[in-house]
C-alpha cells in the first residue's frame, strides 16, 4: 500500500502527464459499446417491447483521474451481508412489458436485436462482451454484471440504505454503466472483487472498466479502500484521456 503523500502525488501525475503505461484502450479505440447502439436496437423490432428510458438527472464528467480523487476512502464492512438483501431482478423500468431488469438489460445493449417473444422470451440477437472482447450468442449464454458487485457495495455504504434503496441499486438502469452484459466465465471470474483484486482479461478494457467502475461509485455515494483507489490510479495514470461521466442517483 502506498503512502498518503505518494498517493497524492500518484493523483497529480495522472493529470498532468501522458505515462509510458498507456494501455491499448488509449492507443486504439474499443468496439462500439453495446450502450452506443441500444437506441437502434427497438427500431427493428416492430411492435416489440422495448426498455423505456429511465429518468435521468444532469450527468457530470471528469477525467478518470481528477474523478478517482473524488471518491470517498472508507474501510470496508461486510458485516450481514446477504445477496438477498438486494432484491433483483424485478420488472424493470416498464412492468407492463413483461420483461425483467435482466432482460431489459439486453434488449437494450445488443449489437443485434434479439426477438422478443411471449413474456419476453428472447431469441437469436448478438451482444459484445468488452470485459474478454466476445461476441456472444444467444442471451442465455450472458451474465448480466453489476459493475459495483452487490457485496462490494454492501461493503462500500449499502450497508446502511434501506431495502427499496438496494433494490434500486441493484436494477439500475438509469446509468448505462451500471449493468453491464458480459459473458458469464469473465462475470463469475470477477465475482464481488475490486480492481485491487480482478481487472478485465482484455487489455484494451481497462481504460474503460476503471472509469465505469468510478462512474458508478460516485453515482450511489459509495466508498473505496486504498488499495482500490490505489489501483485505479494506476490504470488512471496510463488513461489519460478517459472521461468519466456519472449522474447522482436519485
Amino acid at each position: 500500500m502506498i503512502t498518503h503523500v505518494k498517493r497524492a502525488v500518484l493523483a497529480a501525475v495522472c493529470l498532468v502527464l501522458p505515462l509510458s503505461l498507456a494501455t491499448a484502450a488509449d492507443a486504439a479505440p474499443p468496439p462500439v459499446p453495446p450502450a452506443a447502439v441500444s437506441e437502434a436496437a427497438p427500431a427493428a423490432l416492430p411492435g416489440a417491447p422495448t426498455a423505456p428510458a429511465a429518468p435521468r438527472l444532469r450527468a457530470q464528467t471528469a477525467r478518470l483521474g481528477v474523478a478517482v480523487g473524488g471518491l470517498a476512502v472508507g474501510t470496508e464492512n461486510r458485516t450481514g451481508y446477504n445477496r438477498d438483501l438486494f432484491r433483483h431482478w424485478n420488472a424493470g423500468l416498464d412492468p407492463a412489458d413483461g420483461c425483467n431488469t435482466r432482460n431489459e438489460v439486453l434488449i437494450a445493449e445488443a449489437v443485434e436485436p434479439p426477438t422478443v417473444g411471449a413474456r419476453c422470451a428472447l431469441t437469436g440477437g448478438a451482444w459484445w462482451s468488452y470485459y474478454d472482447e466476445v461476441r456472444v450468442t444467444p442471451a442465455g449464454a450472458l451474465d448480466i454484471d453489476h459493475m459495483v458487485p452487490l457485496a462490494e457495495a454492501w461493503d462500500s455504504g449499502a450497508y446502511g440504505w434501506t431495502p427499496a434503496r438496494r433494490e434500486a441499486y441493484a436494477n439500475d438502469q438509469g446509468q448505462s454503466t451500471s449493468l453491464i452484459a458480459v459473458t458469464a466465465r469473465s462475470n463469475r471470474a470477477k465475482a464481488d472483487q475490486d480492481p485491487a483484486q480482478w481487472l478485465p482479461p482484455a487489455q484494451g478494457a481497462l481504460c474503460r472498466y476503471a472509469a465505469e467502475w468510478t462512474a458508478t461509485k460516485l453515482r450511489w455515494g459509495l466508498t473505496v479502500d486504498e488499495n482500490e483507489q490505489d489501483r485505479l490510479f494506476s490504470i488512471a495514470a496510463g488513461c489519460t484521456t478517459t472521461e468519466v461521466v456519472w449522474e447522482t442517483a436519485p
